[in-house]
């Protein structure tokens, strides 16, 4: 009996953290980007939903600490020249290092080259507003300030899902 529902236990872990691989998500899409202040690396005061770019946003929740966020922003980084070309595309990089981390945010994204515009939310109020529990977690915002997809955690291979969903968005296909 203790074998079956050691069993039972088991099976039931592992179908909940199948459940928790469910990565795209609909929650927040349709919804307008909140309207909230954070400072950029040099400590410029930037309201979200004034991010107005000429074309989608791609939101990208992340920090230090996170490896899969990391893999997924430098994994990004050899497409985007591409991706902007094509769509106009801007990468907004959000990181939620805290007021202990947030320090090597500059250097790491540096030292990286990224050409994102990398904002920092220590306080989690922008993480909050736009329902992030983990990161990273991915959206994208139309030239309309509409939430249009959403895409939770990162996987080898997740960039292309990403793509086709900001050529969809851009309104090109």
């Amino acid at each position: 009996m203790k074998k079956i529902a050691l069993l039972f236990i088991g099976l039931s872990m592992v179908m909940g953290s199948f459940a928790q691989e469910e990565s795209h998500t609909e929650e927040n899409e349709g919804k307008k980007i909140p309207s909230v202040q954070l400072k950029d690396m040099e400590g410029n005061a930037v309201n979200t939903a004034d991010l107005g770019f000429d074309g989608p946003i791609i939101i990208s929740f992340w920090a230090t600490w996170c490896s899969p966020c990391k893999a997924e922003l430098n994994t990004i980084k050899d497409l985007y020249d591409e991706w902007q070309d094509e769509t106009d595309v801007t990468l907004v990089a959000v990181s939620v290092d805290d007021e202990k981390t947030k320090k090597s945010v500059p250097m790491y994204a540096n030292g990286k080259n990224w050409e994102y515009v990398v904002l920092m939310d220590p306080n989690g109020d922008f993480k909050r507003a736009m329902g992030v529990n983990n990161v990273p977690h991915t959206f994208i915002i139309d030239t309309d300030g509409t939430i249009r997809y959403s895409h939770n955690n990162y996987s080898p291979g997740d960039e292309y899902e990403l793509y086709d969903a900001l050529l969809e968005v851009a309104g090109i296909e």
